[in-house]
């Protein structure tokens, strides 16, 4: 059995360590593959393909070659963050002027829509991750320590990345039931595991190793209950 992981750095296993990012070895497939293993399902195979920063425009750019050629029983899908975030620097900049996501929902929807639907053509499941939380007060710490102030003005105004994150979010779910996809709800079972501080790291967007393992086994718990992976 071989499970692709096809997403973005919280995919690849980011972390903001001592105040920068870092890629990190405690990732979300590194602790599947763990999972799968200690529970004596050797014979799957986790494969991470996350890239840092990608959108689901990226996502559909790499489809074939990272997840139709590996020919996998199942592909995870975690991509949105980047999706509903904005350029920062053009929000300093413009404070008073109307600034749209990095990719509108819209297009992000049908992006994901594409992807399950080209997944399911080649014979492979695709289960999508709904989006992990975020912590906005750390995040516009954060922008506002790199960018100024003057990005609180345009929140102010115009709603802030946690609105669209959610809105994103709830698009997805939207998709899911209306094209019966499978989906592992991570959000929900992070903001159910404790402390956000020690699940979400100092950027207030990627996650810590314990928030990293919260998602592992959330995803392993919903692929065993439904009887997906054997």
């Amino acid at each position: 059995m071989k499970i692709v992981c096809f997403g973005d750095s919280l995919t690849r296993g980011v972390s903001f360590v001592k105040g920068r990012l870092r890629i990190v070895k405690e990732n979300y497939p590194t602790y599947l593959q763990e999972l799968f293993f200690s529970n004596n399902q050797s014979s799957c195979t986790v494969v991470n393909k996350g890239v840092f920063n990608d959108n689901s425009d990226l996502l559909l750019t790499r489809l074939d070659k990272d997840v139709i050629a590996e020919k996998p029983d199942y592909v995870i899908i975690g991509i949105g963050g980047n999706d509903c975030n904005f350029k920062w620097d053009e929000v300093a900049e413009n404070p008073e002027k109307e600034h749209q996501p990095i990719v509108p929902i819209e297009r992000y929807v049908e992006n994901v829509k594409q992807m399950i639907m080209k997944m399911k053509a080649s014979n492979i499941t695709p289960v999508v991750m709904t989006l992990p939380p975020l912590d906005p007060v750390r995040y516009y710490k954060m922008i506002s320590e790199k960018y100024g102030h003057s990005i609180s003005h345009w929140i102010s105004l115009q709603g802030g990345i946690e609105h669209w994150h959610g809105l994103y979010n709830r698009y997805l779910n939207k998709l899911i039931e209306e094209i019966d996809a499978l989906k592992i709800d991570v959000r929900t079972s992070i903001k159910h595991s404790g402390d956000l501080i020690e699940l979400i790291s100092d950027d207030g967007i990627h996650l810590t190793s314990e928030g990293y393992k919260t998602v592992s086994t959330e995803i392993f718990k919903s692929l065993s209950a439904k009887q997906f992976v054997y």
